[in-house]
């Protein structure tokens, strides 16, 4: 049966909606597009030197998102996903923007790491892209990051987001809109300093076909293009050639470059002193456009997360074999802590179902640490489980998962009080009861321990011959209990 899906995409310079149908087809499900939105929003140019995003530009922001949640409404939560990339990422009043730029849209916002903002780039051209078994390299200028990616079929092979966009660039090297030729080779020598890092294994690693997926990239092909600058694709040689004329002009003059667009016009000249430094540094010969990219990319995920191929679990498997998990024991943990959820009667709602399977990664990965050291290994496992690069899961995903893990044992004194919710607490509970009465690290039968929640009133009850025979996880539920009070709740223990 068909559905729709919907990405929102909020980039450094532009905002997208997309709107996709899914069909079936030959028992593969498909992506079309039935509507799209795109909003100059240049959210990096309100971006200052203090890293704080100024008022004007929260205001164009937010009146992008009010028409976008228009067109929204009546959309299951589950059926959009909106990700923010660069800008929120080194945004300084990011968590003040969030809560009003989620109630203008009406839905979630994700912050994504640049990684995961890479992997969704090459999901989205690959998607829109012919069969291929030739590798692929993909360029993606956006307005505060630049995404570079090589990769084979539908695997990425080599993935980087590296601090530079148009927006960032044209505002630092021709604030004015003057263009010279110094200020052209000022610009080109830093991106290619960026790109330095990682050019070497790029070019070992070879590719047959190059494409760009921005709008810088399909700006730049209009331009080259229609100005009789280059015949098929992006060329170094047409880029010289808009190059020497930007700096014989010495400005943009729209009138005299067919094919630009005036939203496009703003940022041209640090998208094509980034794609030169790219051309230059990688030895590109001839680049095509890309179509798709982040947006299709998202609908992607969304369509696997809703056919129950989550690329997050396949991220948590790969993160439980890569640090040695003991597989017995974080099952173990798992089926307890999930049997306890289920017991919380929390309501039946996307919210709820997301942190069922939030738990269940966390269950999984919760002592990853313990391969760095056992001591404090639940702060080591917080720490990776944070700023490790984690394919589909969001920067938020990626917190909550941190604080479950750091929070399964010790004090919960030591966790921020004012962020979680009541749901995320009892979810933390779980996790913390089932890894206390999972210690002997043995297989038998779910103990005979139940969970119930009211408000902030949460009762264990424990088969009382049982709990006589077990006096450490006895004295383990007294402590717990102890320090679910210190934080608020009023934990009680009963006997039957």
């Amino acid at each position: 049966m068909d559905h729709l899906l919907a990405a929102v995409d909020l980039g450094s310079n532009s905002f997208r909606l997309s709107i996709g149908r899914v069909v079936q087809q030959d028992g593969k499900a498909q992506i079309y597009a039935i509507d799209r939105l795109k909003e100059s929003v240049r959210l990096a140019a309100g971006l200052g030197d203090d890293k704080v995003i100024d008022e004007e530009a929260i205001q164009r922001a937010i009146t992008v998102l009010k028409r976008f949640g228009e067109r929204l409404q009546g959309f299951h939560p589950n059926r959009v996903r909106a990700v923010a990339t660069n800008t929120f990422r080194v945004a300084r009043n990011v968590d003040e923007i969030l809560p009003r730029a989620e109630a203008a849209l009406g839905f979630p916002i994700e912050v994504i790491a640049g990684q995961e903002e890479a992997r969704l780039i090459f999901s989205g051209i690959t998607n829109e892209l012919p069969p291929s078994d030739n590798r692929r390299l993909m360029i993606d200028i956006g307005g505060g990051s630049t995404e570079v990616i090589i990769g084979k079929g539908f695997k990425p092979l080599h993935m980087s987001s590296l601090y530079m966009g148009c927006v960032s660039y044209t505002r630092r090297f021709f604030p004015d809109g003057r263009i010279t030729e110094a200020r052209m080779q000022e610009a080109q020598i830093a991106a290619r300093r960026e790109l330095e890092g990682i050019s070497r294994q790029y070019r070992k690693t070879g590719w047959q076909e190059a494409y760009g997926s921005s709008g810088t990239a399909k700006g730049l092909l209009a331009v080259l293009q229609e100005g009789g600058m280059s015949k098929k694709g992006i060329t170094l040689d047409g880029l010289e050639k808009l190059k020497d004329k930007l700096v014989r002009d010495g400005k943009v003059i729209m009138s005299e470059l067919p094919g630009l667009k005036h939203d496009r016009s703003l940022v041209l000249s640090g998208g094509l002193a980034i794609m030169m430094a790219a051309f230059k540094e990688l030895k590109i010969d001839n680049m095509a456009p890309g179509e798709g990219a982040l947006r299709v990319g998202v609908l992607y995920d969304l369509l696997g997360r809703d056919s129950e191929h989550d690329k997050r679990d396949e991220t948590a498997r790969q993160f439980v074999k890569r640090y040695h998990v003991d597989l017995r024991q974080s099952e173990r943990v798992k089926r307890i802590a999930l049997a306890f959820f289920a017991q919380l009667g929390l309501p039946d709602a996307p919210e709820t179902q997301e942190l069922e399977r939030t738990l269940g990664w966390a269950a999984d990965l919760h002592e990853i640490g313990i391969s760095i050291a056992h001591a404090e290994y639940h702060k080591h496992s917080a720490y990776i489980l944070e700023h490790a690069d984690m394919p589909g899961f969001s920067r938020d995903d990626q917190l909550l998962l941190a604080r479950l893990a750091l929070g399964h044992q010790g004090k919960i004194s030591k966790l921020p009080v004012h962020e979680p919710t009541r749901s995320k607490w009892l979810t933390l509970l779980c996790l913390r009861l089932a890894v206390l009465l999972s210690r002997r690290r043995e297989d038998k039968e779910n103990p005979p321990v139940s969970l119930s929640a009211n408000g902030k009133n949460v009762t264990v009850s424990v088969n009382k011959k049982w709990l006589d025979a077990h006096p450490l996880s006895e004295y383990s539920l007294q402590g717990e209990k102890r320090e679910w009070d210190k934080a608020g709740f009023e934990l009680e223990l009963l006997t039957h």
